[in-house]
């Protein structure tokens, strides 16, 4: 029967065990991809500037809108000389002090203002839809972030692993040397050459281990998550891509880039900004309404017949005739500047081209290297067993023995290594193609 003393020791040290299993978190990549653009302060940023534009473009559909104003006037006059004689007639007598209430209400509207309010909310929109843009290469940006850091965590937890095998066949091979001195078959330098071997390969892991630590780290800040979470990598996410033709990924980038996109909207901004120069070298035509409320009669609801409200209706046309010849440079210099848009397209098409181009290379060659490296693992494996067994038969020494081995667990962390940096690659094509989920 187990007592309560004996319980309570086991739950204290259990504890410890449970709390840090609630700090674990294993996820696949689109699971950390999703977490990261969920919790992206950046991608926050964005959606705001995007809030932005909008506001601004109903800002500007705004000003479309007929304006209108009201105004109510109290007026109080003292009149101390109130008796006004001119020439030889009968002297006018005003009174000593005098009210008037007046009250104006008035509603104007543009109905032809050269086309400029129409091609200033069409501008607006495009902007807006610039802004939206920018929020999509954010995403991307913090996507690729978000895949780059999962595989430097992915790449190091590959490595611990091979190390601890190594460290476990060192072991075993440090037992084997002993009991292999205590015979008189190797010498004490054999036993410390093993021994040696597993202390640099200890101090490898725990360069390791630290790397790994400042890694979790980092992609704890990047998903979100509290900073002591342990990140738990699922391997299942690292299968090998089969590319298409490098063709294949120029189009889909000239359909997709964000910047290239952005260049486009720019573009068709400039051009209305031109036609809103053009536009001030034509009159603008309004329509408005006033009414107004004149009472001189002292009392704030004044007998009848003592006040009056007049309305009046009209049009106005104005045109600054001068910009007829004022004008002209100004759309010259519009022009100029979507000239200049049309060519950072060029440029930026060029580089895209030139990005695509080599990082479709590096994915190949990453490939490659995978299958070479597999080569070489199996080539060191069978040269590790056979230099164990000559060194089991004393042909062979301690040294050719370790760097057998040594060979081995490299070529092993070698190819882990490879395997997350293909796929690292292919990611980094796709993000050259400005749309990294595919």
């Amino acid at each position: 029967m187990i007592t309560n003393k004996f319980k309570t020791l086991l739950t204290a040290l259990l504890l410890p065990l449970v709390v840090n299993a609630q700090t674990v978190k294993k996820l696949t990549l689109q699971e950390a991809i999703d977490l990261g653009v969920a919790n992206s302060k950046n991608l926050k940023l964005s959606q705001n500037k995007i809030d932005e534009a909008v506001a601004r473009l109903a800002v500007v559909k705004d000003n479309v809108l007929p304006s209108a104003s009201a105004s109510f006037l109290y007026n109080h006059a003292e009149i101390p000389t109130n008796t006004l004689s001119i020439g030889g007639g009968n002297p006018i007598h005003l009174p000593s002090r005098a009210d008037a209430f007046v009250g104006t209400a008035a509603i104007q509207e543009v109905i032809y203002g050269g086309g400029k309010y129409k091609y200033a909310q069409e501008s607006t929109k495009l902007l807006t839809d610039v802004a939206r843009l920018d929020a999509d290469k954010n995403k991307e940006e913090v996507s690729y972030a978000v895949i780059n850091t999962y595989f430097s965590l992915f790449k190091v937890m590959q490595s611990k692993k091979v190390v601890a095998q190594n460290l476990g066949a060192i072991a075993s091979q440090l037992k084997q040397a002993q009991r292999f001195f205590e015979q008189g078959i190797v010498t004490k330098n054999d036993v410390l050459r093993f021994q040696l071997q597993q202390a640099n390969v200890s101090l490898t892991d725990l360069e390791i281990e630290n790397n790994r630590k400042i890694i979790n780290y980092n992609l704890d800040i990047l998903l979100g998550l509290p900073e002591d979470t342990e990140v738990a990598i699922a391997e299942s996410d690292l299968p090998l891509q089969t590319v298409q033709p490098l063709s294949t990924y120029i189009s889909t980038a000239f359909a997709n880039r964000q910047e290239l996109q952005q260049l486009d909207l720019q573009n068709k901004v400039a051009d209305f900004n031109i036609k809103t120069v053009k536009a001030n070298t034509r009159p603008t035509i309004g329509v408005g309404a006033n009414l107004y409320y004149i009472n001189p009669s002292g009392s704030f609801i004044p007998p009848s017949e003592q006040f009056i409200m007049p309305v009046t209706v009209g049009a106005t046309i104005s045109w600054n005739v001068a910009s007829l010849w004022n004008n002209k440079n100004k759309v010259a210099e519009a022009k100029i500047q979507q000239k200049e848009i049309g060519l950072q397209k060029e440029v930026l098409s060029d580089n895209v081209k030139t990005e695509l181009n080599k990082n479709y290379q590096n994915y190949n060659l990453a490939v490659q290297r995978i299958n070479i490296l597999e080569t070489s693992i199996a080539q060191a494996t069978e040269n590790d067993r056979l230099l164990e067994s000559k060194y089991k038969n004393n042909i062979a020494s301690a040294t050719d023995r370790i760097d057998a081995e040594t060979l081995l667990y490299q070529a092993k962390i070698n190819l882990e290594l490879a395997k997350a940096d293909a796929k690292l690659a292919y990611y980094t094509l796709l993000k050259s193609t400005g749309k990294i989920s595919q």
